[in-house]
C-alpha cells in the first residue's frame, strides 16, 4: 500500500475523528484512543526542570510565564510520550516506520522491521528503537509530522537530499532525533509557554518549533558548508535559540514557508500556509518509563 494508505490505517484507530491524525490529537473522548497506542501509566513524569535557591527564585520573578493550567494535560502528554519506547506489539508503531520510511525514500514498498535501509535513513543502526534514547516515540512522531504535513514534506525531503550529500552528509534521523531532544528541553524549562498560552497549543508549537530549528540547521548547513564534524556546536546554537529566541525561529518558518510554492492538481503554484493543528486535553498522565526523560545536552552537543 502507499504511504498516505498506511497513514489512513493509522487514522482509522481512532474513533469519531473523521480525517484527523492521530498526531493531530484529539479532547474529551478522543483521548483514550490515543493513549492506548502507548505504555501503562505507571511512572509519574517530571513535567519542569526543577530550580532551587536563588535559580528558583529568579525565574519567579524574571522568568516566562507559567503554563495555563488548561494546556497542562497537553504538555504533560508530549511529556509521556516521550518516555514510550517504540513497540513491535504496537501495529500503529510500525506502520508509523513504514510511513517516514516510504515518504523519504519516495517509495511504494515497505520494508524489513530490521536492517541496514534505515541506517539509509540516518538511524545507526539496524533498529531504529535504539535510537530514541531521551525522545521516545515523540521523536518519532515528529519526524511523522515532517513528512506527513504536506506543508512540511517538501522541506523535509531539501533536509533529507542535503543528508546524503557527498561531502555535507549527516545521519537525518538522528539529527531529527536531537531536534526534538532540544524542543522537550525548551517546554520542560517553560521558554515555550508565552507562546503556547498565545496560541492555546502545545503540540501545535512543539511540532512548528521543531520544524523551525531543522529549517534553522539546513539553511545554516548548506549556506556555510558544514560538516558532520560541526555538528555538536550547530546543535548547542540551536539549542540555545529554541530556549531563548522560539518566538524568532518560528517567525523564520512561517515567513518560509508562506514563500514556498506548491503544486496543486492543476499545475498552479500556490503558497503554503502554515497549519495550526490541535492539541490534546486532559488530567495528569502517568506512562511507564520505558525510555529515561534525559534530554539536556551536557557539555558540548552531539548526535547521540
Amino acid at each position: 500500500r502507499s504511504a498516505q494508505e498506511e497513514w489512513e490505517a493509522v487514522e482509522d484507530i481512532q474513533s469519531g475523528t473523521g480525517s484527523r491524525s492521530v498526531w493531530d490529537g484529539g479532547t474529551g473522548s478522543d483521548m483514550p484512543s490515543f493513549l492506548c497506542l502507548f505504555s501503562s501509566p505507571q511512572k509519574k513524569i517530571q513535567v519542569t526542570v526543577r530550580r532551587q535557591g536563588l535559580a528558583a527564585l529568579l525565574h519567579f520573578f524574571f522568568g516566562p510565564p507559567r503554563l495555563q493550567q488548561q494546556l497542562q494535560g497537553e504538555r504533560d502528554l508530549a511529556l509521556a510520550i516521550a518516555q514510550c519506547g517504540l513497540d513491535d506489539n504496537q501495529e500503529v508503531h510500525m506502520r508509523i516506520l513504514q510511513t517516514i520510511y516510504k515518504k523519504l525514500t519516495c517509495s511504494r514498498l515497505g520494508c524489513p522491521r530490521y536492517g541496514t535501509h534505515w541506517e539509509e535513513l540516518g538511524f545507526q543502526g539496524a533498529d531504529p528503537g535504539t535510537d530514541l534514547r531521551g525522545t521516545g516515540m515523540l521523536g518519532l512522531m515528529q519526524m511523522l509530522y515532517f513528512v506527513m504535513d504536506s506543508q512540511m514534506l517538501p522541506l523535509a525531503l531539501e533536509i533529507f537530499r542535503l543528508s546524503q550529500h557527498e561531502t555535507q552528509n549527516f545521519p537525518f534521523c538522528i539529527m531529527s532525533v536531537n531536534i526534538t531532544r532540544l524542543v522537550l528541553q525548551a517546554l520542560r524549562e517553560e521558554c515555550l509557554s508565552r507562546e503556547c498560552n498565545r496560541r492555546q497549543q502545545v503540540i501545535a508549537v512543539l511540532n512548528d518549533l521543531y520544524a523551525a530549528a531543522f529549517l534553522q540547521l539546513y539553511r545554516v548547513w548548506k549556506s556555510q558548508h558544514k560538516t558532520i564534524a560541526d555538528s555538536g556546536f550547530l546543535l548547542k546554537e540551536l539549542e540555545f535559540s529554541t530556549k531563548k529566541k522560539p518566538k524568532q525561529l518560528l517567525k523564520s518558518l512561517e515567513t518560509y514557508v508562506s514563500r514556498s510554492p506548491v503544486s496543486t492538481a492543476d499545475g498552479i503554484q500556490q503558497p503554503y500556509l502554515l497549519s495550526i493543528s490541535s492539541g490534546w486535553a486532559g488530567e495528569e498522565i502517568n506512562f511507564m518509563g520505558i525510555c529515561d526523560l534525559q534530554v539536556e545536552l551536557e557539555g558540548e552537543a552531539q548526535l547521540i
